[in-house]
């Protein structure tokens, strides 16, 4: 099924929808205990969220995923058709995906998912896609679909010379070294980058700790990683972190250096990382001979920008927003 005819699409993101249930309380909830909190539910899901995010930053946006013939599948395309976002979907007798969300007084969150319909993505529906997928410039997906899915996507787009995008969330999703060549960009969060090197390398590194490493030991662990590509580490409150390996630097003068983070009044970071991985696809689409350093902070804006209002895909900023926040 879709929702528009369009062929024009410069970023395709292929993964997950889930209508997300959030809670929001003074402090997360502790085993065993009873708290009160506010509830309401709304669009989320990584895939939808970095869609809407690449969709509302300006780029033409196709989403692939898997729905249910259920409240959530139609509020799925709902959603999509009233933001223009070419939306592909393979039907599931499996309900839509959803997750549990709870948020705290300072926006910090934990999140329990149901996969559902986004555990049937296959690679026989992305292949049905072809015509569409072959015009994107960038291809993003993350790791809450099927493996095999995740990495027939990355393969059949850059066969075709499309960038490809890893965001490698979440952290507990597995990652194989074929996955890992497939894309020509990761960009992990400091937890997601502590378990791939402990899955790949066998490095023993604390979340908490990757934000603190001097730039040269965290490059070194970058190009142990992901030799052949560009490392984007998302660091929250300090930043983003940057590693290209010497022989390919995008455009920019330095192998590695750090982007610090944009001044926001946060409320809710649900999505923020959603925000940087959609931005970012679209500005590297719109911009192809834009310094990747340039990239960086566009995304960096736009994800500082939607942890100032509640919500994950609704609460993407548009364009317009954006630049009245930055004109420049």
């Amino acid at each position: 099924m879709t929702t528009s005819s369009s062929l024009s699409a410069r970023v395709a993101v292929v993964g997950s929808f889930n209508v997300d249930h959030v809670w929001r309380c003074d402090a997360l909830p502790a085993a065993g205990a009873t708290i009160a909190g506010r509830y309401a539910s709304g669009a989320g899901g990584k895939g939808f969220n970095q869609a809407m995010a690449a969709a509302r930053s300006g780029a033409a946006t196709t989403f692939v995923c898997a729905l249910g013939d259920d409240a959530g599948g139609a509020l799925a395309r709902g959603l999509a058709a009233e933001d223009g976002l070419d939306l592909r979907t393979q039907a599931s007798d499996e309900p839509t995906g959803t997750a549990g969300i709870y948020v705290d007084a300072h926006g910090r969150n934990t999140i329990v998912i149901g996969a559902g319909a986004n555990a049937v993505l296959d690679p026989a529906f992305l292949a049905a896609q072809e015509e569409v997928l072959a015009s994107a410039a960038v291809l993003l997906t993350q790791l809450e679909s099927p493996a095999d899915t995740v990495l027939a996507a990355l393969q059949n787009a850059r066969q075709r010379g499309a960038t490809t995008v890893l965001n490698p969330a979440p952290a507990n999703a597995g990652t194989t070294t074929e996955l890992l060549a497939q894309a020509d960009v990761i960009t992990p969060n400091e937890t997601e980058f502590a378990a791939l090197l402990a899955r790949h390398l066998g490095e023993r590194l604390s979340a908490d700790d990757v934000a603190t490493l001097d730039g040269v030991t965290l490059h070194q662990h970058c190009r142990q990683l992901f030799p052949h590509g560009t490392v984007v580490v998302t660091l929250g409150a300090t930043g983003v972190y940057v590693s290209h390996p010497d022989e390919a630097l995008r455009g920019d003068a330095r192998p590695h250096y750090r982007v610090a983070a944009e001044a926001a009044t946060v409320v809710d970071t649900t999505g923020a990382g959603d925000a940087f991985n959609g931005a970012l696809a679209a500005s590297l689409a719109e911009n192809a001979a834009s310094s990747f350093a340039d990239h960086v902070r566009f995304a960096n804006r736009y994800a500082a920008l939607s942890t100032e209002r509640a919500g994950a895909a609704l609460a993407m900023p548009t364009r317009a927003e954006l630049l009245a926040r930055h004109p420049e």
